[in-house]
């Protein structure tokens, strides 16, 4: 057997092909499997070209002297608008599309255990047309009423309707269920809007109950499949008409109007965002700001992954947020396939085995499942090991720039992974949540493609920084994109400064919305008179042009879900419990629930145990019992329940902790306002120790 110094010191070696091949027999039986399995893959590896792109961005002078920063791709020039002159509108995006496909397959779908059907471009067309008429028909127009709902989970009908709306310069509004009823019936009132598309008649029936009892807009409710009676009569009942998409489809076909295309600054789309307080907004996006977030997602991936016709995309991200609906964009300029999941997440995988898609946007949550699964199967310290060798051999040709699926490692270890997904996955792309970089660097290697990480948010359309082809270290996410600048600003309460590399993200160019619906308040506090978006995250520039994300302006965050969590409200509802002096809730975007630091209030705590539990004792007796502090948590989480949190806002561990947060100790400001960052270094055991314990 080859000894485990010879092995680490293999990659290392020159010519190693050249000892191999002049080994002995005996020599190569004497090795092993694992360390013959190295020497071949030694052998046979690759030549290591340098990486693609080692300049991720430069630095341009803006107004006032500052400095921004924009994509090395640019070479100097400005933000890019569009990649084909062909294509300046999402309506000429999907027109693009049919010609290059050569009017190939577009849209599928399929029922549980069938294969996928598809519509071609040419039918989708007709559908858009003949849906598009109808709506002009009832009353829509540019100018006149042109909003239109959509109210669907991802299917073909979901693209159709608001391809109809493109065709003829109508605004899509799409809703989600998520939002809860009192959102939606803001939402609809908001828009004004007349016409909602939905998929079932259970939101069929969650709209009237919206509109119940109220004055409102909505006319009409086109049910993508046939209502029945009992709804068609409850819709008469609130003075709105419930009518079939084929019905719909057929007074549009009967009533065919000319396409009435848009300009690239008519409005698009307007994507409700639900924030963590307050009413939903309402973000405005031209075809030009979607336009130009494709485009320059193109701009980086035909470095090393160019799309065509052939390619295929997954959908299952709600297609009420963005981040789908650019990758949708950019498979129809390409001529390229979508083919929807059947509705179920949990049928996803079948559904890759049989769609065999190329393109796949993912969520982290969806990636550490993958993670957890893949690791789960190495259920012995051999396996482990094995695993983590042939993790490592792939890594290390990945920092070399060679990204493949054909290695030896693949071959033995990571084929089923790769399978799982189809098969044939080339081009992979995560936002939406920062995911961990251990995660995202093993997946890297072990499914073998291009796979970028993106950085954005609903008002700069979907993304501004995107990983680079050549560069796949993790703990980042990657350069600014090339339709748009980046600067930092700084935030000197919470000591970032632009001059350090750190502060406030801000966006600036043609994939930055143009406000917020019927909201000039909101729009003027999140768009300067410059023209910059102020995210309110925080940002660091690395050493080879990448941002990475450190923190939250107004502390506000995303669990590993998604869902974004505000703190300081979860931290004053809780602070109301009699045993309670101080809390400070922790969560991050790794995880997915919230654990605390509580520290019981001394004048109250010994009365509030004695009352609850019947307990006697010293204060720092009472903090050292754990039925104490199971006490204290079901009591924070009954305050929750009585608030109205959500179930992902309220803690599910707690630590004691009997030291007051206090100025001297340097955990709160001199106004007495809690320092957050101080206080997650300085309980980062703790709330590691929690974690742990949730894991359990």
């Amino acid at each position: 057997m080859l000894s485990q110094d010879f092995l680490q010191k293999l990659p290392e070696m020159d010519n190693v092909a050249q000892y191999i091949r002049n080994l002995s027999t005996p020599a190569l039986v004497s090795m092993g499997a694992v360390a013959a399995v190295t020497t071949y893959y030694l052998a046979t590896r690759p030549q290591l070209p340098p990486p693609v792109c080692d300049l991720h961005m430069q630095s341009i002078e803006i107004e006032g002297g500052e400095m921004a920063r924009q994509s090395a791709l640019l070479r100097g020039g400005d933000n890019i608008t569009h990649i084909y002159d062909d294509a300046t509108t999402m309506y000429e995006f999907f027109l693009r599309g049919a010609r290059v496909s050569n009017n190939g397959a577009c849209l599928g779908s399929r029922k549980p255990k069938q294969p996928y059907e598809w519509l071609s471009y040419s039918e989708v067309k007709e559908r858009t047309e003949n849906l598009g008429s109808a709506f002009l028909h009832r009353g829509h127009s540019k100018t006149t009423d042109p909003h239109i709902g959509i109210f669907s989970q991802n299917r073909p009908e979901w693209t159709i309707s608001e391809l109809a709306c493109y065709t003829y310069s109508l605004v899509s509004v799409p809703l989600y269920d998520t939002l809860g009823t009192e959102a939606i019936t803001y939402i609809v009132d908001k828009a004004s809007i007349s016409t909602i598309v939905c998929d079932v008649e259970s939101k069929v029936n969650l709209v009237l109950e919206c509109v119940k009892d109220k004055t409102h807009s909505v006319k009409t409710i086109v049910l993508m499949q046939s209502p029945s009676e009992e709804l068609v009569s409850r819709g008469q009942q609130a003075g709105i008409q419930i009518i079939s998409l084929l019905e719909m489809e057929a007074i549009g076909k009967a009533n065919h109007q000319q396409p009435v295309p848009p300009q690239p600054e008519d409005m698009a789309v307007i994507c409700f965002t639900s924030g963590t307080t307050g009413s939903p907004k309402g973000a405005m996006l031209t075809h030009g700001n979607i336009v130009c977030n494709c485009s320059a997602f193109i701009k980086v991936t035909e470095i090393e992954c160019p799309l065509s016709p052939s390619d295929v995309h997954i959908s299952y991200l709600p297609m009420a947020h963005m981040f789908d609906r650019v990758v949708q964009g950019v498979m129809f300029v390409q001529g390229a396939k979508i083919g929807y999941f059947q509705g179920d997440i949990r049928l996803l995988m079948d559904d890759m085995l049989t769609l065999k898609p190329t393109v796949f946007p993912v969520v982290p949550r969806l990636l550490n499942r993958m993670y957890d699964k893949i690791f789960g199967q190495a259920n012995s310290s051999l396996k482990r090991w094995v695993l983590g060798y042939a993790f490592r051999q792939k890594e290390a040709e990945m920092k070399n720039g060679i990204v493949r699926q054909n290695s030896i490692w693949d071959r033995l270890i990571f084929r089923k992974v790769q399978a799982s997904l189809g098969g044939h996955v080339r081009l992979m792309i995560t936002g939406a949540a920062p995911i961990s970089p251990a995660v995202l660097t093993f997946l890297r290697a072990a499914i073998g493609c291009q796979f970028y990480e993106g950085y954005g948010q609903t008002e700069c359309t979907a993304g501004c920084t995107l990983t680079l082809p050549g560069d796949w270290s993790a703990g980042h996410v990657g350069a600014p994109l090339p339709c748009n600048s980046i600067k930092l600003v700084d935030v000197t309460e919470m000591n970032y400064l632009a001059s350090n590399g750190e502060g406030e993200v801000c966006i600036k160019g043609p994939n930055v919305f143009k406000g917020y619906l019927k909201d000039p308040e909101k729009t003027k506090e999140t768009i300067d008179e410059d023209g910059w978006v102020h995210t309110g995250d925080i940002g660091k520039w690395l050493p080879n042009g990448t941002l990475k994300i450190v923190d939250r302006k107004k502390h506000i965050f995303k669990l590993a879900q998604g869902e974004y969590i505000a703190p300081e409200k979860i931290e004053n509802v809780y602070v109301r419990s009699d045993a309670v002096a101080q809390l400070y809730v922790h969560g991050d975007s790794l995880q997915a629930c919230l654990v605390a630091v509580v520290v019981p209030d001394p004048d109250f705590l010994p009365a509030w145990a004695k009352k609850t539990l019947g307990l006697q004792g010293s204060y720092q007796e009472l903090c050292d019992r754990e039925d104490v502090k199971a006490a204290v948590l079901q009591d924070l989480v009954q305050l929750g329940k009585e608030a109205g949190l959500k179930s992902f806002e309220q803690v599910k561990a707690i630590c004691i902790h009997t030291e007051m947060f206090s100025v001297q100790n340097g955990l709160l400001t001199p106004t007495l306002k809690s320092k957050r960052a101080d206080l997650r270094q300085h309980f980062r055991p703790q709330i590691d120790e929690l974690y742990a314990g949730i894991k359990m």
